[in-house]
């Protein structure tokens, strides 16, 4: 799924020697041009999935631009109509804009005057279509559904997983932090006849290193000072079902031996026990490092890599999978608003400018935070869009200056002092106006 470009215009005028210039004026521009020479022939072309805007003349013979306005809006109510009208009939066209008309351009014309109010409707556009997708996308999807993706990547990942869930093999996942290690190792465990058993996830990395031998092993009653009584381990805890080590690359050498021994006999043998106890358990370890590097290092054992890399499945992450993108947010983002009871809210510019520009690095993990964020309200969920004719002058400058300021912030992280130099203001200045718009630089600060 990737993010809507529109580029159509439906161009409807009956003076044929001024619609066919003005059309071949905006093909020159990269537009998708459609050309009608009555209202009527351009209903019958339109739709509500319209990927574009229409530009009509507000008089004309049989159904005038009024009439067309109405008849559009009870196909498609966001689709954006911008008019063009005689200086004698500027009033009719106000009384448009009224009635739902985006903006009207008054004949003649400078073209640039129609031009920036053709992208702007056209990024209006854009959000309205991208938003319907993302509903759409995101209740086709499902709350539960495991890995989100329609990425060529993702879908072979899918299909893999599919093939694995009911084998007996060990599986090593690698990945960077927040691709969704677990979530694929917990796939390949529900996926398989081992779902009715026990999945076990620990995080090696945050096991204390005095501890994890106990953790993972278990021990006996008084095998050592405050062993007060028998502590079943994470490995055997998991018999019969899934052991996932996630950060297996943070294991000890010593525990490292000890897990070897796991992997080849499947056997336990707990701290103080005096014989080994046979386990069934399919272990899935993961990694965000190159674990063969990490081998060269001499930080992972050697035979212990090549005991867990039986199968190796790679994560992708989010910066490989744009198309990915959409449908992950808007399934975050509506998960958020169902936990919250709220309604999800549209798609803003700031919003869908960033899913498309940044690189995320954190993966999935920072994109479902992200997303709980323009739930919250940090993240401009309002459309920042200046209207050319909502507000007065006062009010459209003051929305630009908000906006220009709240993308200084994010892309500055927050930090006042370049926010101030990229903005060329006086730090004084620049605290007035972030007092005046409401904004806070803490809270644009940590986002990545």
């Amino acid at each position: 799924m990737d993010f809507a470009r529109p580029s159509a215009v439906a161009l409807v005028d009956d003076d044929g020697d001024f619609r066919a210039a003005l059309a071949e004026r905006l093909e020159i521009e990269g537009f998708d041009v459609t050309a009608h020479s009555s209202a009527e022939a351009a209903l019958k072309a339109l739709d509500p999935g319209f990927p574009g805007v229409v530009v009509s003349d507000l008089r004309m013979p049989g159904l005038d631009g009024r009439q067309l306005l109405s008849r559009l809006q009870a196909i498609d109510d966001a689709l954006p109509v911008i008019m063009m009208t005689g200086h004698g009939d500027i009033e009719d066209a106000v009384e448009a804009l009224r009635h739902g008309a985006y903006d009207f351009v008054a004949k003649p014309f400078a073209f640039d005057r129609l031009l920036g109010s053709l992208k702007r409707a056209l990024e209006k556009r854009a959000l309205v279509l991208d938003n319907r997708r993302l509903t759409a996308a995101a209740a086709d999807a499902g709350l539960e559904l495991p890995l989100i993706g329609a990425s060529e990547t993702m879908v072979r990942l899918r299909d893999t997983i599919a093939q694995l869930a009911d084998a007996r093999l060990d599986v090593l996942i690698e990945g960077e932090t927040g691709v969704g290690k677990e979530v694929v190792a917990r796939a390949l465990h529900n996926g398989g006849r081992r779902r009715i058993h026990p999945f076990v996830a620990v995080n090696c990395g945050a096991l204390p290193d005095g501890l994890i031998e106990s953790e993972l092993f278990g021990h006996e009653a008084g095998a050592f000072p405050g062993a007060v009584r028998r502590r079943v381990g994470h490995i055997e805890h998991s018999h019969r079902g899934t052991l996932f080590l996630d950060e297996i690359e943070s294991m000890p050498m010593a525990v490292q031996i000890k897990l070897l021994r796991v992997i080849e006999e499947r056997e336990v043998q707990p701290i103080g026990a005096t014989q080994p106890r046979p386990i069934d358990l399919r272990i899935l370890a993961s990694s965000k490092v190159d674990l063969e590097e990490a081998v060269r290092a001499g930080v992972f054992r050697n035979d212990l890599y090549y005991r867990l890399n039986v199968i190796k499945l790679r994560v992708a992450p989010l910066r490989e999978r744009r198309d990915d993108i959409p449908l992950l947010f808007g399934h975050f983002l509506r998960r958020a608003a169902t936990r919250e009871g709220r309604v999800a809210p549209p798609m803003s510019v700031t919003v869908r400018r960033r899913l498309l520009d940044h690189d995320w690095p954190g993966n999935v993990r920072e994109l479902a935070h992200f997303a709980e964020r323009v739930l919250a309200g940090l993240e401009a969920p309002q459309s920042a869009t200046p209207s050319p004719t909502s507000d007065g002058l006062a009010e459209s400058l003051a929305r630009y200056e908000s906006q220009l300021i709240i993308e200084s912030l994010e892309s500055c992280g927050g930090d006042v002092v370049a926010v101030a130099r990229t903005l060329k203001l006086p730090r004084k200045t620049l605290y007035d106006k972030l007092q005046r718009h409401g904004l806070r630089p803490a809270d644009f600060r940590n986002r990545n």
